[in-house]
């Protein structure tokens, strides 16, 4: 029994679902997403609500109905109230810069690196070590939070790196000096 897939999902205000041809179109004040589901799972809307049913009860049918309805929870908060990640940089000369479309990683290479801001998430400098990534698709958002940080994960040592705003990081003591 699938607790996920069989959760009622209320529709928030200002926010229309729309499903049609086993695609489900989701349209909010901060834009619109769509998603196509397979053959086997139906949605409908009812009274401001979506309810996701399931044809059979076989294990992949029962894992893409609890996927569905999670992929449309996400797409109703996406396009209401929207996904944000905070990033921080933690090290000396460790920083963040942004220009346009463009963020500049200066991580403790050599070289700077230049990341290319993809076209429906936004990019904003709190200040030169921290960084906010919004976007309406939370797996856009969290993949191109991951990539950034890709560039200098933490290490455990000295905990320098890019991390998520929070996020713990767990220390290793370091060699001892021989007596």
């Amino acid at each position: 029994m699938s607790r996920i897939g069989n959760r009622v999902l209320t529709i928030p205000a200002g926010v229309t679902v729309d499903v049609a041809d086993k695609t489900i179109t989701v349209k909010g004040p901060k834009g619109e997403l769509n998603y196509t589901f397979d053959e086997s799972i139906t949605a409908k809307v009812d009274d401001g609500k979506v309810i996701v049913t399931r044809a059979n009860e076989t294990k992949q049918v029962k894992s893409l109905h609890g996927t569905t309805n999670a992929l449309i929870a996400n797409m109703l908060t996406g396009v209401s109230a929207g996904y944000q990640k905070v990033l921080e940089a933690v090290g000396v000369g460790y920083k963040f810069a942004v220009s346009g479309k463009k963020i500049t990683v200066h991580a403790g290479y050599s070289h700077t690196i230049e990341v290319e801001v993809p076209t429906d998430l936004s990019v904003e400098l709190v200040s030169a070590t921290e960084l906010n990534i919004n976007g309406i698709d939370k797996q856009k958002v969290s993949e191109f939070a991951a990539n950034i940080r890709k560039i200098r994960q933490p290490e455990p040592y000295k905990g320098k790196g890019i991390r998520y705003k929070g996020e713990y990081v767990r220390r290793k003591e370091g060699k001892k000096a021989a007596k």
